[in-house]
């Protein structure tokens, strides 16, 4: 009997690709029917387009999963208005389904402690998006800053415009290293898990 894999790939006939076992050495691959395949696994891959709507499909898998497995929607021409779909229907990410095996093991990570995978153009939609249904009259709160240092600060901020760590790390002439020490703590001070957290918090926008 073989045993159970972590990450399990959902498919309209296709084999395993290179990229996901290259990643993911013990990954299988399970229909859409097969639940007893995603009740053990710490992360489900869907890979799209399905027909129809994807909602109800990773809602399915969700279910399937026991409501503590994160589900990954993969796109092989992603779309920011899919990504969205897949996002409010409670997808843990969204990104393209020939990425590096490095790429699919950040995503992997990043889901698993709770975070969300989104690219860049799709942070700025969710987070302009968001901004048009928060009320006009309440102002941006800057209590998120008070018990952060200045460089913290400014990394958030940079965060919040949708800027990638190296993005930042050439802003600030400081190394991606440091970049990723400023935004751990400024995580932890703020209690958010990701960075889609930490963009609304600092634009002052209720989550989704």
């Amino acid at each position: 009997m073989a045993k159970a894999s972590k990450h399990v790939f959902v498919t309209e006939g296709e084999p395993l690709r290179s990229n996901w076992l290259a990643a993911f050495p013990g990954a299988q691959l399970a229909p859409l029917a097969a639940s007893k395949h995603f009740r053990t696994a710490e992360v489900i891959w869907l890979r799209l387009p399905y027909e129809g709507d994807i909602a109800p499909l990773i809602l399915k898998l969700k279910k399937f999963g026991g409501g503590q497995t994160s589900v990954v929607a993969l796109s092989d021409e992603p779309r920011d208005e899919e990504g969205l779909v897949a996002l409010r229907a409670g997808a843990s990410g969204y990104c393209n389904g020939y990425a590096s095996p490095i790429v699919l093991q950040q995503v992997a990570q990043t889901v698993q402690q709770g975070g969300v995978w989104l690219g860049q153009s799709l942070l700025q939609k969710l987070v302009a998006i968001t901004a048009q249904q928060a009320p006009r009259d309440i102002p941006v709160s800057r209590d998120w800053t008070a018990n952060l240092t200045e460089r913290e600060i400014m990394v958030a901020q940079a965060v919040a415009l949708g800027a990638s760590n190296k993005e930042i790390a050439d802003q600030l002439g400081i190394t991606e290293r440091t970049v990723k020490a400023h935004l751990t703590a400024a995580f932890e001070k703020l209690q958010v898990r990701d960075r889609l957290q930490l963009t609304l918090l600092v634009n002052g926008i209720s989550g989704l």
